[in-house]
């Protein structure tokens, strides 16, 4: 089988059965890519116009056959060789992780449907990453940010809406512009939200937020054109932009840029930023990490603990309340 053929059946495995994400496949697609042309141009020094498609995009099947590129050439040197130039190029470690990552995935997926005999990557030592503590921001940091958008206009009052639904649930940003009026329950307090993997989950919000979004929707602006923005185009979607119809990931950080610039604030902050910060408050006030990992929409718990590191007294803490050892201290015998 050839690298093409053999890439396209992963690529249609993830969207079909696994539902990944365009997002998630594109970035696999790129990752093969990469290592492909590399192969190409300098192991087996294949002629620029005789080179396979890209999959830069997931390919047609019509178009997998056309690729010297076999399975067969792909064995520890040509992986070695591989991230040594990636070495010489100065890709970050986190670039060479998620390029390593990719092409393991395509190969543990081949053997495990019995497409090919082993996986060359198993030759290969993975490489880790170590976890950095997210950044936060102290309550007063975020009274601050959240003062920058001018409420008496309909767009501010909808960048005020907006910030305050992230600190209340935590929200990614994807879910937020994702989310439909349908979704928002102002009775019970409650969102559905769609997250990672298509995976649906119901998040409370606080009274607050709730308000927020039921004055925002009810904004006699939303329905009429002027002050730099028109009227409501999609009436599905919850927050809106200024040409009426769905925001997008790329307006709500540049809204945040500017919030940010304006406020005089130190650092990189971002919506994933207020993320961050809602779940290490939530912690600080004494929430469960289990909790804190179902309204995140965390997968795996493992992600969720690194807000424990946020401050050794967390940690400390934390630990102080899950060890039951830890509870039996002053029953220690001779301990004063």
């Amino acid at each position: 089988m050839n690298f093409n053929a053999a890439a396209f059946q992963f690529l249609r495995h993830l969207r079909v059965v696994k539902d990944a994400s365009e997002h998630t496949i594109r970035n696999y697609c790129l990752d093969l890519e990469a290592f492909k042309a590399f192969v190409e141009e300098r192991i087996l020094e294949i002629p620029l116009k005789e080179r396979s498609s890209k999959l830069a995009h997931l390919p047609q099947e019509s178009s997998v056959s056309d690729s010297k590129l076999l399975l067969t050439h792909v064995d520890k040197r040509a992986v070695r060789s591989y991230l040594a130039d990636l070495a010489a190029k100065g890709a970050s470690k986190r670039t060479v992780v998620r390029r390593l990552s990719s092409l393991r995935s395509l190969f543990t997926y081949l053997v495990k449907q019995r497409l090919y005999l082993h996986n060359p990557l198993d030759e290969i030592q993975s490489l880790k990453l170590e976890k950095k503590i997210p950044p936060s921001l102290s309550y007063e940091q975020v009274e601050h940010l959240f003062s920058q958008p001018d409420t008496t206009t309909y767009l501010g009052f909808r960048d005020r809406c907006i910030m305050e639904l992230f600190y209340s649930s935590g929200l990614r940003i994807a879910e937020l512009i994702g989310l439909n009026r349908a979704d928002f329950d102002a009775k019970n307090l409650r969102l559905r939200v769609l997250g990672k993997g298509k995976k649906q989950r119901v998040v409370p919000i606080t009274r607050t937020a709730a308000e927020w979004i039921i004055n925002y929707l009810d904004h006699p602006e939303r329905h009429s054109e002027g002050n730099g923005h028109y009227a409501q185009e999609d009436a599905n979607a919850l927050f809106l932009n200024k040409w009426g119809k769905r925001l997008t990931v790329r307006s709500v950080d540049r809204k945040f840029e500017q919030y940010l610039l304006a406020s005089g604030l130190a650092g990189k902050i971002t919506p994933h930023t207020i993320r961050h910060t809602i779940a290490t408050h939530w912690l600080e006030k004494g929430m469960d990490l289990k909790t804190i990992q179902m309204l995140l929409g965390h997968s795996s718990l493992a992600t969720t603990t690194i807000y424990t590191q946020v401050s050794s007294r967390l940690k400390r803490e934390v630990y102080d309340k899950a060890h039951p050892r830890a509870l039996l201290d002053e029953k220690i015998p001779g301990k004063r």
